[in-house]
């Protein structure tokens, strides 16, 4: 045991141990600079992860959104025809059907997060509304909506398509 206390007294005899010293003080902020770099890397990573899912998830929305701008217009005709119904007709079973089948389309439409933008009574707002008539109605304040003349719809938050309304002057 000596004997390698010895040698390695030896093998140090030329070394400067400050310069030794310097040497690992670089190492170790080579080091942390390093594990740093790594850990910016793994977080840059991670961010572009997420960014390119949340990509994934507006084109998933988009395509819905193009098939949902075709099936729209239906749900509005059929529920102008549910409008037309006479009212001695409405207790009829196959009015009832009807009406089941709007309840369809509703969930269906909640499915893929779209919604139907609140029209009558609601103030009027250009980010929702397009007014197609302004007029002084009894009862009705000025900017509330008093009658839709076609519905609008969000998906999720964006607006697809604008409720036309008439708002209260």
């Amino acid at each position: 045991m000596a004997e390698d206390k010895n040698q390695l007294t030896d093998d140090l005899s030329g070394v400067d141990i400050e310069e030794l010293r310097k040497e690992l003080e670089l190492t170790k902020v080579m080091s942390e600079d390093h594990l740093a770099g790594w850990q910016r890397a793994r977080a840059d990573y991670s961010n572009l992860k997420k960014e390119h899912e949340r990509r994934q998830q507006e084109i998933a929305e988009f395509a819905n959104a193009a098939t949902m701008a075709e099936i729209i217009p239906i749900y509005n005709y059929f529920k102008l025809a549910l409008k037309h119904i006479p009212e001695d007709s409405k207790k009829l079973d196959w009015v009832k059907g009807l009406d089941f089948i709007q309840k369809q389309f509703v969930d269906f439409l909640k499915k893929f997060n779209i919604t139907e933008i609140l029209t009558v009574g609601e103030k009027f707002d250009p980010n929702f509304h397009e007014a197609v008539e302004c007029e002084k109605k009894d009862g009705c304040q000025e900017g509330i909506i008093y009658e839709e003349i076609t519905p609008g719809y969000m998906l999720g938050d964006k607006v697809i398509e604008p409720a036309k309304v008439k708002v209260g002057k």
